[in-house]
């Protein structure tokens, strides 16, 4: 069972020996960038939170009617994918946003190797999952990713059994700002600080492609690797939904 702890104490070192990047003579290939941020995120997560930290904790010391909120990290960072304003620090819509629970990057397969990787396996790739060829999702390197799952926007309460109509989560861009992710079944959604910008981690780019006639081999392969920040490229035959991608740390336990 996972150790509950206070949002004061997140800046604990994350225990995700996964997210370490692997390193073959010094090089980093572009298929570990990914890895690379989410590794270098487990020190700069520490800077972040500690400042908020001290004033957490002299809020909780000062307010005994307020107690300090409970968070439970997770084993590895997972990943949501956001529609929205980027401006915005509030909206409508999260019931069309998505989660990956692992980093989708190692376990995709570049838009080159779809024939001998996806298409002669019945569109199963190596690492299992299944290629959706009406829905299916890019990486800013090229990579097809597994398509993400719907985010949960409920919670329980494990003491009175209620389940709540919200759902909280610590939620980075891995800059400037950590900060806490509330989002509803009515569909709407908040962050406690700063906007949806703040909380996109740039590098990581992602878009959706869609329809019938939309192919991985209509792809232009020049147009990778995508720039952080930039749209993803479009794809002939394709509807295209870029996507905003937020690091989470961890969800709130009540």
């Amino acid at each position: 069972m996972k150790t509950p702890f206070l949002v004061t104490l997140l800046a604990a070192p994350l225990t995700a020996h996964a997210l370490v990047p692997s390193q073959h003579k010094g090089h980093i290939t572009q298929s570990q960038s990914r890895r690379m941020a989410l590794s270098t995120l487990l020190t700069t997560t520490t800077s972040l939170l500690l400042p908020n930290a001290s004033r957490a904790a002299s809020s909780a010391s000062t307010s005994e009617d307020k107690p300090a909120r409970k968070f439970q990290r997770y084993p590895s960072i997972r990943f949501i994918a956001a529609l929205g304003d980027p401006k915005s620090s509030n909206g409508t819509g999260s019931e069309s946003w998505l989660e990956w629970r692992d980093d989708p990057g190692p376990r995709g397969v570049y838009l080159k190797d779809y024939d001998r990787r996806l298409g002669s396996n019945n569109n199963v790739a190596p690492a299992g999952w299944t290629f959706n060829p009406q829905d299916w999702w890019v990486e800013e390197h090229g990579l097809i990713m597994s398509t993400p799952t719907p985010l949960s926007r409920k919670s329980l309460n494990k003491d009175t059994k209620e389940v709540l109509p919200e759902k909280r989560y610590l939620v980075t861009g891995d800059r400037q700002i950590t900060t806490v992710l509330t989002v509803r079944t009515n569909g709407t959604w908040e962050l406690e600080k700063g906007t949806l910008y703040d909380v996109t981690h740039l590098p990581c780019r992602s878009a959706a492609y869609r329809g019938e006639a939309c192919a991985p081999k209509n792809a232009n392969l020049k147009d990778f690797p995508v720039k952080p920040g930039a749209e993803m490229p479009a794809i002939s035959g394709c509807e295209k939904q870029d996507y905003a991608v937020l690091f989470v740390l961890g969800e709130e336990i009540i």
